[in-house]
């Protein structure tokens, strides 16, 4: 399998907050993938702001060491530049103003704090760095609630229209996540059986084994609930079970989402935890420096669609951190056949479709098939395995990350992937009433040991469903 790399359009990429972590360990390392693989052309280029006082040069050292050792990386590095830059006031704007070209496709990167982008966006229109082919693209959190999201919104409108904006969702950019697209609407092995006549119930895990990793102060005031659960699980959520578009294109994959986001009914359960110590891990009080925080680091609850296609399906949702195992999966679990030739033994037995979006990207179908070997109808599950590392062989080492993707698709001019602003906004709705209601019931998440599976109450409600929570290592 060959691998096919399709040059995009010169550019110039304009990243704010060119100095910060995001910058330097996923922007840069993408690019220089990008620009290695022969994507990026001769003229591309792209510049780096902050407020850090440093030069070209010393931000050129800065890119390489977040890429590492590599052949050819001097002449990646030839292509960026660096402005210091107030991102508030008017200090550096001219000099950015002299560095950047007149290149056909302009694009600023707002890797900055969500408070940032009201004025960065102000000030690139003020200076005269943008019109009509213009890209902005603007990283999560997309507001911490639905008034603050619509502000984001009518900040960003006020400047750009929107299909200039590129609001970016890294999980939309995995490999695994357009596979599950291609593998729902390109098969007809699955789509008629694509709803709640033969789907039992869907589990969405979004498990990590990470504490709060520096990023305390944002972290106490956000929780899973709107770190999460809002944006990455909504999204993968609307991909499972949205409506076929009529065609593979930006407005009509969206518009199918945002249906998707308007069914959902309230969650109807909905549990939340917070990790104690336990396999040598301190306590999230202890990380956050604050013993009484009552901020959930663990989210389940029970979803449903309410529409013709999936009424009375459950999706069930998880996520939470210093968990037993790092794994992301979404399994869509068939039901039981109508009867079993077979007698009991068949009824333990089901088809599973497992996407794993990572760590090993690649889906699992489980099918059931007779033991081998004499003495009877033995049955046994076994997966017809697609794990792309295995499947692909070394073309698996050549798929792009996310960000690799999403950078190249902003360059394009392609919003397939990203979230438009009705849809976050549709999200955030959804996600206050959920906040609202368990913040009126008073209750503090339960404790849960880190390096575990979650909360007891996660097990209670899915024994109170009769179902079980898969593995999450899966």
């Amino acid at each position: 399998m060959v691998s096919r790399v399709i040059p995009v359009d010169p550019f110039e990429l304009v990243i704010f907050g060119a100095t910060g972590d995001l910058a330097r360990k996923k922007i840069l390392p993408a690019l220089w993938r990008r620009f290695r693989a022969g994507q990026m052309p001769e003229a591309a280029r792209v510049i780096g702001a902050a407020r850090s006082e440093l030069d070209t040069d010393g931000w050129r050292r800065m890119a390489a060491e977040a890429i590492g050792p590599a052949q050819g990386l001097e002449d990646f590095l030839s292509r960026l530049d660096y402005v210091t830059l107030d991102a508030t006031g008017d200090d550096g704007w001219s000099a950015l103003r002299q560095a950047c070209g007149t290149p056909a496709i302009r694009a600023f990167y707002f890797s900055v704090a969500p408070s940032l982008f009201a004025p960065l966006a102000e000030r690139v229109r003020a200076h005269g760095l943008a019109d009509a082919g213009t890209r902005v693209v603007v990283e999560k959190p997309f507001g911490n609630d639905l008034a603050s999201a619509r502000a984001l919104n009518a900040a960003l409108a006020a400047q750009f229209a929107e299909d200039q904006i590129y609001r970016i969702d890294h999980y939309l950019g995995k490999e695994t996540v357009q596979n599950l697209m291609a593998v729902r609407f390109g098969n007809m092995l699955f789509e008629p059986l694509w709803n709640a006549q033969y789907v039992d119930h869907i589990q969405i895990t979004v498990a990590e084994t990470l504490g709060v990793a520096g990023r305390a102060d944002y972290y106490d005031r956000a929780g899973a609930m709107r770190d999460m659960v809002q944006n990455h699980l909504m999204q993968l959520l609307c991909l499972i079970a949205m409506e076929p578009p009529a065609r593979f294109e930006p407005g009509a994959v969206r518009d199918e989402k945002l249906k998707v986001i308007r069914a959902l009914e309230p969650p109807r359960w909905l549990v939340r935890g917070q990790y104690a110590s336990g396999a040598g891990m301190d306590a999230y009080g202890t990380d956050v420096g604050d013993a009484a925080s009552a901020t959930e680091t663990f989210v389940a609850l029970r979803a449903e669609v309410g529409n013709w296609r999936w009424v009375g399906t459950p999706f069930y949702l998880r996520t939470g951190k210093r968990l037993s195992a790092r794994s992301s999966e979404i399994a869509v679990v068939f039901k039981d056949t109508p009867h079993s030739i077979f007698g009991i033994d068949a009824g333990a037995h089901r088809n599973i479709l497992a996407i794993q979006l990572q760590p090993n990207e690649g889906m699992k179908l489980w099918v059931t098939i007779k033991e081998p070997g004499p003495g009877g109808m033995r049955l046994l599950d076994v997966p017809l395995d697609m794990t792309f590392a295995e499947t692909l062989g070394p073309a698996a080492e050549a798929i792009p990350d996310a960000y690799e993707r999403l950078i190249m698709d902003v360059i394009r001019g392609n919003q397939t992937l990203f979230m438009r602003g009705d849809e976050v906004e549709a999200a955030w709705a959804w996600t206050d009433a959920a906040i609202t209601e368990w913040e009126r019931g008073g209750e503090r998440p339960e404790l849960y040991p880190a390096g575990g599976d979650g909360p007891r109450g996660a097990e209670r409600m899915m024994a109170r469903d009769q179902r079980l929570w898969r593995d999450i290592a899966g």
